[in-house]
């Protein structure tokens, strides 16, 4: 006889056959959207002659083949106490979101910067270097406005001097086999071509500095075509409430990522994603 159910987002087949008292089960695979349906937000402006923007929400579907996972300096530890308080909480958020895409199909790159010598013996690192490089096309040329908050004197919303405290990615997030790692911009677009993918799904930190500005990040990517979103509650800006616009910490990150949504890429949320990702499992 035969069952069929589904049961956390997995389509399950069980057939039983029995001879003698022995009982056979068959369970297929999870099954995942092979397309991706999200609503991303956007922000426009409507009259020309007024800084003013509202949200536009658009339908986009990404295939999962074609889509990818960034996760932008998630360091072990960071100078800014303040900013490695919320880098931990962002990165208990993440593995759940990340284990559904690697189910799913959605390759997960790592890119811690600046601290490759840790992983040099990891596979996932080794399979970056052995790429063949594919030449990025000529950068587009974009137009580039200043942040509205001040990040002049880095951010730090507690009183703490730079330093370079991260060695290595946090252990929070696990690296799986299949994922990749790299912080180098020319790498990770090799390998993009390479597999065929189109969309890079940005997430970590920060949305001011590092998530806009690193060479395998918002800007550059956009500019070599590569269509770009940011999971907006999975990132956090440095900025201290002390500086312009004199705001709360909660409401420069805001005002960044609306800076973001206007002027470099969309964003989303994980939620939004967990349940594109799951759309077909239920």
């Amino acid at each position: 006889m035969a069952h069929a159910g589904h049961v956390g987002g997995y389509a399950i087949l069980e057939h039983m056959s029995r001879i003698g008292t022995v009982a056979v089960f068959f369970v297929a695979l999870p099954a995942f959207a092979q397309d991706l349906h999200i609503t991303v937000r956007s922000r426009a402006q409507p009259f020309k002659n007024s800084p003013d923007s509202v949200t536009v929400d658009v339908p986009v579907v990404f295939p999962v083949k074609q889509t990818a996972i960034v996760i932008c300096d998630m360091w072990d530890h960071h100078w800014c106490k303040g900013a490695e308080t919320r880098v931990g909480l962002l990165a208990r958020k993440m593995p759940p979101v990340l284990n559904r895409a690697r189910a799913a199909g959605i390759q997960v790159i790592h890119a811690p910067s600046e601290v490759m010598d840790f992983y040099k013996d990891y596979p996932q690192r080794r399979a970056m270097l052995a790429l063949v490089k594919v030449d990025p096309p000529a950068p587009l040329s974009l137009v580039d406005p200043p942040l509205p908050i001040d990040d002049s004197k880095g951010g730090c919303d507690t009183p703490e001097s730079f330093y370079k405290a991260w060695s290595r990615e946090t252990p929070l997030i696990p690296i799986a086999p299949e994922d990749r790692i790299s912080d180098n911009g020319a790498e990770i677009y090799s390998f993009l071509e390479k597999k065929g993918i189109r969309n890079l799904l940005v997430m970590g930190v920060h949305a001011n500095f590092c998530i806009l500005n690193r060479s395998f990040a918002i800007k550059q990517m956009t500019k070599w075509g590569v269509r770009c979103v940011l999971v907006r509650d999975l990132t956090d800006a440095m900025y201290n409430p002390a500086d312009r616009p004199y705001v709360s910490h909660e409401r420069g990150t805001e005002l960044v990522i609306e800076h973001i949504e206007k002027y470099w890429a969309p964003t989303m949320t994980s939620e939004q994603l967990m349940m594109a990702m799951g759309d077909a499992g239920h």
